[in-house]
Order: structure tokens, then C-alpha cells, then sequence
């Protein structure tokens, strides 16, 4: 009996906490699928030898957004243009900014921010929220006078670009002021719900559930069902046959689902690890050239 003690209050442990998730995913509505943040700094531009400016902003909602403003090495008023950065799901900015320092010393400024409770963002994080915050930076974008007469580009990364494809296509349909030049999608889903539900059915404690749970995310933002909208605003999807966190056919699911002008390039890097090569750097580069 003594040996089998053990065995009883593990299985007992075990389900309390299997029924602690799946409380904690229905009450949340699957948001902690997506959304891992942290407030540590790991890195400021300044660090990179990067000019920044700290940028705060207020959403309708009440919440403050904290983001960074990298201008171009270039002459006054003379950048190539801008590239709105949208990072991924886990930690913040801070961790996520070596993919987009080596963009100012090609001519491009950049705009990232946080979304709410990442960073030194204020609030909790979930998919409306954010969508509202990405939308919020843009706005800030379209009023600044050094970006208005330059061309303007979307890059999501993962979770970014899923919030990416939502904001360019509903900016596109609105024939909103200033024009999108280009979305580059890195390392996307095709869909908040049906990536959801792969992740889901991959762990044995909510396999039975991946269904019911995954059916607590809003369907009204799956990329494939927004991704031909963004046309004819010209779209790059880029995504790695490695990535072991989005798998490969969800890139050829928002390609295929994308309208022309569209480009497919096909990585060999982990997940968030595409501009580690200059190669890669320099299709992106071509990409936005192309479009200007």
C-alpha cells in the first residue's frame, strides 16, 4: 500500500490540474494560446547603436501602448520608407527588435509597438485588444509627416502577422489614408482557430477538448478568409520548411489563399529566425523595392 500512495496523489494532482486548464481556457477563451508577455527589458536600440524614441499611446479603450520609433540612416526627410514591425506572442519588443535593427542602416524607419500587457504596456492581453492596439499604432503612422510620402509596410512575425492580415485588410477595404506598400507575413498562421486547435489536439490533457475550446476563439479573424483582401496591396508570405511552432502548410494555405501580386519565399530557419540571413534579409528588401 505504501508503494501505490504515491500513484494515488499524483492521478489526483493530475486532475485537478487538467481541470484547472481547461477552466482557465474556457474562461479566458483560449487567449493564453496565443499570448505569452513578460515586462523584463532584455534590450534597448541604443544598445544595437540604433537612434529610438520612446512613443506612447492612448487607445480608446483606456490603455497606454509603449512603442519605439527607429528612424532610417538617412538624410533628413530621405528614408526609403517605413516598415510597421508587429512581433510575435511571447515576452516583448525588447526580445523581438533584432528583427527589424538592421532595417534603419537600409534607409527604412521602423514603428513597432507592444501590445496591451506586454512590455510597459498597459492591460491584459487578448485578440480584440490587440487587434485594437495594432490599429492604433497605424493610426499614429498615417499622421506623421516624415511617413506619409514614403512607402509604408506591414511585417508580422507569427502572432504579428495574424494581427497583420486583419488590420491591412479591413485598412485596404477602407481605402484608408496612407496607402499600405506591401504585407510581409514571417512565420504565420492561417488562422487564430485552426491554430488553436492543432496545439490544442497536440496535448493529451485537452485533445478531447481541442474542438469545444478552439470554438471559444472568434472565427472573424482567420487569415485565409482575410488575406485576399488585402489585394491589390502586394503581400510576401514567408515561412520556414523548419518552423516547428507554425508548421509549413500554414504559409501555403495564406498563399494560396492570397490574391495576386503575391510572392511565396520558402525559409530553412527555426521559427523567428528568418533575418538572421542576409539572403533572406535581402529578398525582403527586393520585395519592398519592387513595390515603391
Amino acid at each position: 500500500m505504501a508503494r501505490r500512495n504515491p500513484r494515488v496523489f499524483l492521478t489526483a494532482t493530475t486532475a485537478r490540474l487538467s481541470g484547472l486548464l481547461v477552466a482557465l481556457l474556457l474562461l479566458s477563451g483560449c487567449s493564453s494560446v496565443f499570448f505569452y508577455p513578460d515586462r523584463v527589458t532584455y534590450i534597448t536600440p541604443d544598445r544595437l547603436n540604433l537612434e529610438y524614441e520612446d512613443i506612447y499611446l492612448d487607445t480608446a479603450d483606456g490603455e497606454t501602448l509603449h512603442g519605439w520609433w527607429l528612424p532610417a540612416e538617412a538624410p533628413e526627410n530621405n528614408a526609403r520608407g517605413t516598415v510597421y514591425f508587429l512581433h510575435g506572442n511571447a515576452q516583448n519588443v525588447s526580445s523581438h527588435i533584432l528583427n527589424v535593427a538592421w532595417l534603419p542602416e537600409r534607409g527604412y524607419n521602423v514603428f513597432t509597438i507592444d501590445y496591451r500587457g506586454y512590455g510597459k504596456s498597459t492591460g491584459d492581453p487578448d485578440i480584440e485588444g490587440a487587434l485594437h492596439d495594432v490599429e492604433t499604432g497605424l493610426r499614429w503612422l498615417a499622421k506623421k509627416p516624415d511617413v506619409t510620402d514614403r512607402p509604408l509596410y506591414i511585417l508580422g512575425q507569427s502572432l504579428g502577422g495574424g494581427l497583420g492580415i486583419a488590420l491591412a485588410s479591413e485598412w485596404t477595404q477602407r481605402e484608408e489614408q496612407p496607402r499600405l506598400d506591401g504585407v510581409i507575413l514571417d512565420g504565420t498562421f492561417s488562422g487564430f482557430r485552426k491554430i488553436a486547435r492543432e496545439k490544442l489536439g497536440g496535448f493529451w490533457l485537452t485533445w478531447p477538448l481541442q474542438i469545444p475550446l478552439s470554438w471559444t476563439i472568434p472565427d472573424d479573424y482567420e487569415g485565409v478568409d482575410h488575406i485576399p483582401r488585402i489585394s491589390p496591396v502586394q503581400v510576401m508570405v514567408i515561412h520556414s520548411v523548419r518552423d516547428g511552432i507554425i508548421p509549413f502548410h500554414h504559409g501555403e494555405a495564406l498563399f494560396e489563399a492570397a490574391q495576386e501580386p503575391k510572392e511565396f519565399l520558402q525559409t530553412d530557419t527555426p521559427h523567428g529566425a528568418t533575418f538572421v540571413i542576409p539572403g533572406y534579409r535581402r529578398e525582403v528588401l527586393r520585395f519592398m523595392n519592387a513595390g515603391r
